[in-house]
């Protein structure tokens, strides 16, 4: 029997990004492995057929010595489980997972790059020093595995370029998917978009909605600014944002904030289906993304989207097709495509039924679990 292992720094990153590729191997007979931290999904992981194997990782930490420690951690904890593939997820273990991995006599070693990271949005010193080391980290590790997939097409053009990784080490596999069954307007009658409208104070108003976390790198400044000029014009308009604080990251907008201006802030919430299916407009600002789940969600729910033209977004909206793509940070310029959606209802159907088509097409997670089966099957 062959055995994968899956490898992050987070077991709720393998719960919500991983688990249909872990279904789909089990289901082929294999074993599979959910290398992680101890966190409240590990027995979720368990509860579908997985081994689950903990070790520590210092998630944000830079310390050199803390650093030896979660190598020597993740180390101790594969090396004995005779895995045939490892698949590591997010940077540190991806770079971190590679050496161990290597150490450890593991055959196939797998990487999978979601972005960048926010060190790529703001050219501070600081910022510089850190890509700087993590490229040189990361070019090492490419050097140690078999091939790294990537979420977009920027991120690998990038790596490519500044020979990072090899090109014919590269494979391009848009995100995990989006369940386009569960995220579909099929699901929601009149009635019931009415019954959630009225549950959220919502009736009669048209609703532009933002579901990110709230760090100013999403556009959070840009889209409270739109909101403010658009509501004194179009008063019937909520604009909702809908996402956690991220605690201890000083990019986060604080409460006071916002909690202010004309910007619903809802938190953090788990009825995010139902929430986009009562949306009118769907709007992300993002300075940077890898391939936000959130656009692909909304995409899939017939949703027009005002985004912006960076990477990751520029792969989910084809501007004028199924949404406008605007500069990073230009805010008249996201004001004037929201304002256009805004005033006309059959451009939003238009662009609604693309982007459905669209995410059909390519975003659809058993066609993606099945392009990562064909990929895993080059390899063994």
């Amino acid at each position: 029997m062959k055995t994968f292992g899956f490898l992050s720094h987070l077991d709720l990153n393998l719960y919500l990004f991983r688990v249909p590729i872990m279904k789909e191997l089990l289901k082929r007979g294999y074993k599979v492995y959910a290398i992680c931290p101890k966190g409240d999904k590990n027995q979720a992981l368990r509860d579908i057929g997985c081994d689950v194997i903990n070790y520590d990782i210092d998630r944000k930490g830079l310390n050199p010595f803390s650093e030896k420690q979660s190598i020597d951690n993740i180390y101790y904890a594969i090396k004995d489980l005779h895995l045939d593939v490892l698949h590591t997820f997010t940077a540190k273990p991806n770079i971190y997972g590679t050496y161990a991995a290597k150490k450890a006599g593991i055959p196939i070693i797998l990487n999978l790059v979601e972005g960048l990271g926010s060190f790529y949005v703001k050219n501070t010193l600081k910022n510089i020093l850190i890509r700087t080391v993590m490229e040189r980290l990361y070019k090492r590790a490419f050097q140690l595995s078999q091939g790294c997939v990537f979420v977009n097409s920027d991120d690998p053009s990038y790596m490519t370029r500044k020979k990072i990784i090899q090109k014919e080490k590269v494979k391009i596999i848009k995100s995990v998917g989006v369940n386009t069954q569960k995220f579909s307007m099929q699901n929601y009658s009149d009635e019931e978009i009415a019954s959630i409208k009225e549950t959220n104070n919502l009736t009669g108003k048209l609703v532009v909605l933002m579901v990110a976390r709230a760090i100013w790198d999403k556009g959070i400044r840009e889209y409270y600014t739109s909101a403010t000029v658009l509501k004194q014009k179009y008063p019937y308009v909520e604009f909702l944002l809908v996402g956690g604080t991220d605690e201890g990251n000083h990019s986060c907008a604080s409460e006071e904030f916002l909690n202010s201006g004309d910007v619903e802030w809802l938190g953090h919430r788990d009825d995010i289906a139902e929430l986009t299916a009562a949306c009118d407009i769907y709007v992300l600002p993002s300075y940077l993304e890898g391939l936000p789940a959130t656009l692909m969600e909304a995409t899939s729910m017939a949703k027009p989207i005002v985004t912006t033209n960076t990477v990751g977004c520029r792969d989910v909206v084809d501007n004028g097709v199924n949404g406008f793509l605007v500069p990073v940070k230009d805010t008249n310029e996201l004001i004037e495509k929201i304002e256009s959606l805004i005033k006309d209802q059959d451009l939003r159907i238009k662009m609604g039924q693309k982007g459905r088509e669209k995410a059909l097409c390519e975003f659809d997670v058993n066609k993606v679990v099945q392009h990562y089966m064909e990929y895993y099957e080059t390899f063994i």
